[in-house]
């Protein structure tokens, strides 16, 4: 019986030479979903901006949403960028997105998804993936209404574009809040088309006091009321840095930290619009030693705690906090491993680990001595 087993395994081995000799790969691994699960947390708002937009490996796919259920978190955000989806006008190849979406509803997580970069085809030679004529509205609404009549059902919380007040996210070109309530009034009617039922959520404006290239974040509110974009969603999304600065301190139009998003909750009351409410899609702090924007990681553990926190028991019209980000598929070579809650081998950090423990109800160990 050794006998065969040993031949047996020869056997495999020389398959396994033969296949890399002529250049063939040997046979994926197969990934099971698994049983269904719950996120058991004490605060539903807890989520995480996950970033497996580029993550090849099913198994790791599977990993990093095992995990942030572990962790406690009930959202994620993730982005399905229009061009992996649809390479050619018409022609759609949804199997990475289908991947990542089974695993995340096997494992109780509710998705965000972010919806943007353009394909080479619908933009002019040389532009930009952030480059979108109004002319081709439609073809991303033609995306958006594919999406969302795909997931009914799965996915039911959209993003329109992101930071589209920033000249980097709007092809290098001057911010136009009247052009992306345009985009929005396009989009939102497919997918209402698709989906009656999904939640679209506008905005994902990126916290800045303005500069040459880029339009404050409460300027570029302000013009989309004034444009029209009232009705054209049903939940602002938030990007909620804290930079240097504690969770606690007051927001104020020229600083740039957490609270900054009641300032922008003061523009939808000015704007009448007190029903819509907001979902943080990013956000969060950055531990890194020598960036001038980070803080010590202690602090991170609890600016993210008292976050998480303020969220819940303060904000009542939040209904998510996303924070930025879960976990890389490869290293950023920088500061931007410093946002990460587990590393790109899945060692979990001191903040991945407090806020599991605060999701469990148990503050004295979520909190680190000083």
């Amino acid at each position: 019986m050794e006998r065969w087993a040993r031949a047996w395994n020869a056997i495999r081995c020389l398959v396994v030479l033969g296949a890399v000799a002529y250049g063939l790969r040997p046979p994926r691994p197969i990934v099971l979903l698994g049983p269904q699960q719950e996120v058991e947390s004490a605060n539903p708002l807890i989520g995480v901006h996950t970033r497996l937009t580029d993550e090849v490996e099913e198994w790791k796919i599977k990993r990093s949403l095992v995990l942030v259920r572990e962790m406690g978190a009930s959202w994620i955000v993730e982005y399905f960028p229009w061009q992996y989806s649809e390479p050619e006008k018409g022609a759609y190849d949804w199997g990475h997105a289908d991947t990542v979406i089974a695993h995340a509803r096997r494992q109780g997580l509710k998705v965000i998804a972010r919806i943007g970069f353009v394909p080479a085809w619908a933009r002019p030679p040389g532009s930009e993936a952030s480059y979108l004529e109004p002319a081709r509205y439609p073809d991303l609404g033609d995306f958006v209404y594919a999406f969302a009549a795909r997931y009914r059902g799965e996915i039911d919380h959209l993003i329109i574009w992101n930071e589209p007040n920033l000249a980097l996210e709007w092809g290098f070109r001057p911010p136009s809040p009247a052009e992306y309530t345009e985009m929005l009034r396009v989009a939102y009617g497919r997918a209402k088309e698709a989906n009656p039922e999904v939640r679209i959520l506008a905005g994902a404006l990126a916290p800045t006091l303005g500069a040459p290239d880029a339009t404050s974040d409460l300027a570029y509110l302000r013009g989309m009321y004034e444009a029209g974009a009232a009705p054209y969603f049903d939940i602002l999304a938030v990007h909620a840095y804290g930079w240097r600065f504690s969770p606690d301190d007051l927001p104020a139009p020229d600083a740039i930290n957490f609270r900054r998003a009641e300032l922008l909750r003061q523009i939808m009351a000015e704007a009448g619009d007190t029903a819509t409410p907001v979902m943080i899609t990013e956000g969060g702090w950055n531990d890194h030693p020598r960036w001038t924007k980070a803080v010590r990681p202690v602090q991170r553990v609890d600016y993210t705690l008292r976050a998480y926190d303020l969220a819940w028991q303060e904000w009542d019209w939040c209904q998510a906090v996303a924070l930025w980000a879960f976990r890389y598929p490869r290293p950023g070579a920088g500061y931007l491993d410093y946002f990460t809650f587990v590393t790109v081998d899945f060692t979990l950090k001191p903040v991945y680990l407090a806020v599991q423990a605060y999701a469990r109800g148990d503050d004295s160990e979520a909190r680190l001595p000083q």
